[in-house]
């Protein structure tokens, strides 16, 4: 999703080295990023356009935070996601082909205004269209991917299993083995390996 790959561009290093990085100020991800998403590139963000794409991030990732917490919607956030919806007209247009008729919207705006306009329309669709509960953070502390859950029985704890899930049972069970290994069993005198 546009909204999902774009809040997410505030990047953590799952692993827990520490290490993040602010995709956003990198060129070269920017334009893979708007290219993946079939959108326009108009270059480098100025530093204001810049700074209303990361306020537009931040409100998104706080109406997230929001609905998790409390399953309550900010009204400061949602006027700065509102604000952002203006950017962004297009017109509808059916065009016809050998195939049939098809319904192409048309961009009017090919600047950072209507990029955060597409972003914010994305993330209103599905704020509107899906189920507030199905919002989630990633449950590894090192990685805090958004993400929404689109597993049936709503039970996606991680943004990936194969990566932040099984890291997280590794350190689970680290941890259950470090905590076994240090409690000495009374009555017993104390040895080499558990003194």
């Amino acid at each position: 999703m546009l909204w999902d790959d774009f809040l997410n561009s505030d990047y953590h290093d799952w692993r827990g080295t520490g290490k993040s990085e602010d995709r956003l100020d990198n060129p070269e991800w920017l334009a893979k990023w708007l290219a993946e998403h079939d959108l326009p590139n108009p270059g480098h963000p100025s530093p204001e356009d810049m700074k209303v794409l990361k306020l537009l991030r931040m409100r998104i990732l706080q109406l997230v935070q929001n609905l998790l917490a409390d399953n309550k919607l900010n009204p400061e956030n949602v006027a700065e996601l509102n604000k952002a919806l203006l950017g962004g007209p297009i017109i509808h247009r059916l065009e016809m082909s050998e195939v049939g008729v098809r319904l192409n919207t048309v961009r009017l705006r090919n600047d950072w205004e209507g990029i955060r306009a597409d972003i914010a329309d994305s993330f209103a669709h599905t704020l509107a269209e899906g189920e507030p509960s199905r919002f989630g953070i990633c449950n590894n502390p090192d990685c805090l991917w958004v993400y929404y859950d689109e597993t049936r029985n709503r039970s996606k704890r991680f943004c990936d299993d194969k990566m932040c899930g099984n890291l997280m049972k590794v350190r689970r069970f680290r941890a259950r083995k470090k905590a076994a290994g240090s409690t000495v069993p009374q009555g017993m005198p104390p040895t080499e390996g558990n003194g």
